[in-house]
């Protein structure tokens, strides 16, 4: 079993929190930390997108190790992508939250 993800369990426990009372504060702590993450994705999918392409442009003459390799890779980058879209999502939902927030403090 997989073990939470404590970013995603903490924007989780944000966005369900309906009590009206939000903290600005963490609301934007938690996204500079799920923007840095974000970041992090990406970076991490751009490096094995560039070795997925150095390992198509060898197809030709890789072996078995390489072509598992490909497809492990090939599973890794959607998984990723996969969690970005993931991400991007809660993280779009906390910033109007946080925006919501923040109007709520100036009153």
């Amino acid at each position: 079993m997989a073990k939470k993800d404590p970013l995603l369990a903490e924007i989780s426990a944000l966005l369900a929190n309906s009590d009206g009372r939000d903290d600005p504060a963490r609301l934007e702590r938690t996204l500079t930390d799920g923007y840095a993450r974000a970041l992090t994705l990406e970076a991490e999918n751009r490096r094995i997108e560039r070795r997925i392409g150095s390992l198509a442009a060898a197809a030709g003459s890789s072996g078995p190790g390489e072509r598992r390799e490909l497809a492990r890779l090939v599973r890794l980058v959607k998984r990723g992508q996969l969690d970005l879209g993931a991400l991007r999502e809660q993280l779009g939902l906390l910033r109007r939250r946080h925006s919501s927030a923040v109007r709520a403090a100036d009153y």
